[in-house]
């Protein structure tokens, strides 16, 4: 990353950027020098374990709680800076905990945060439809479900058109069918050019929707990549799974023999194969010579989670 802020007025510059944020409260680092650049339009998430930082780092980019020391910028504008204002208009914000007012229905809770937020009341109606409450429009909060609520809470923040969105654990109480329309709902607004920053505990569910990610520990910013990024950065090994006929388990360890293969197990109708990455398109010629005596063949690559737990052991 570059040690200084870039140019807001460069195209290419980063939308939302942060050099050597801390805060600490006390002797508590809870964020520990960090530096990070997102740009327009992507979808980035930021990962790591309970009490890595993310929900404090996400309140000072909202300028919700100011930085011990550094700066962060968002639009170029200093988010503790008086031109903040008009940025602040354009973000929408969905925290891990969403408080809402039992005694008021989903529509009141919508008409709320719009005059708060200086949006049109008539965004309500269709806000609520986009995110499956339309039916529950009358009904008061207390009779919402856990996700209904977290619904509702995602509804708040799209109220404004934002073209900014914060999303701490978003999918928190949803059900797989939610969960499914909700990251429908952010391809959409992805494609609107909308920029979101995401946490998330559940790794697999992120795996293939973030463009680019962020895995904080401690308070510090471990590794920034994409997920294939960070696998070839944490170096773990493939595993590869060959389907064979139980007599040409041997062909399979023939094949392989002189390759830098860190394992090898036969079970009962397959081989799995341990390699590095270096040796992956190795080991797929090798096998691809067998003439046909391969029935399948797959090849993982190591997990986020995987990823995830290489950085922090």
């Amino acid at each position: 990353m570059a040690d200084t802020i870039p140019d807001p007025d460069n195209a290419d510059a980063p939308l939302i950027v942060a050099r050597g944020v801390r805060k600490h409260y006390g002797s508590i680092h809870a964020v520990d020098g960090v530096d990070l650049d997102i740009r327009s339009g992507e979808l980035f998430g930021l990962i790591g374990h309970n009490g890595a930082g993310k929900s404090t780092m996400f309140k000072m980019m909202l300028g919700l709680i100011p930085a011990t020391a550094g700066e962060i910028r968002i639009g170029g504008a200093l988010v503790t800076g008086g031109d903040f204002r008009a940025v602040r208009r354009t973000v929408g914000y969905l925290p891990e905990n969403v408080v809402l007012y039992d005694n008021l229905t989903g529509l009141e809770t919508l008409g709320f945060f719009a005059r708060l937020k200086g949006a049109s009341l008539a965004e309500a109606v269709p806000t609520l439809e986009r995110v499956g409450l339309a039916h529950a429009a009358r009904r008061r909060v207390r009779e919402y479900s856990k996700g209904m609520r977290q619904r509702l809470g995602f509804a708040q923040a799209l109220l404004g058109k934002p073209r900014i969105l914060f999303l701490d654990e978003p999918t928190t109480g949803l059900d797989p069918e939610a969960i499914r329309s909700f990251y429908a709902m952010l391809r959409q607004l992805k494609s609107e050019g909308v920029t979101m920053v995401i946490t998330s505990h559940i790794l697999a569910e992120i795996q293939e929707r973030v463009d680019r990610l962020a895995i904080m520990s401690e308070g510090r910013i471990q590794a920034t990549g994409t997920v294939q990024d960070l696998r070839e950065q944490v170096d773990l090994p493939l595993w590869f799974t060959v389907r064979v006929a139980k007599p040409d388990f041997e062909a399979v360890r023939d094949a392989l023999a002189g390759l830098p293969i860190d394992a090898v197990e036969a079970n009962e109708d397959h081989v799995r194969v341990q390699c590095r990455r270096e040796a992956k398109m190795a080991v797929i010629e090798a096998l691809a010579r067998l003439d046909g005596r391969v029935r399948d063949l797959t090849v993982r690559e190591p997990s986020l989670e995987d990823v995830f737990f290489g950085f922090s052991d």
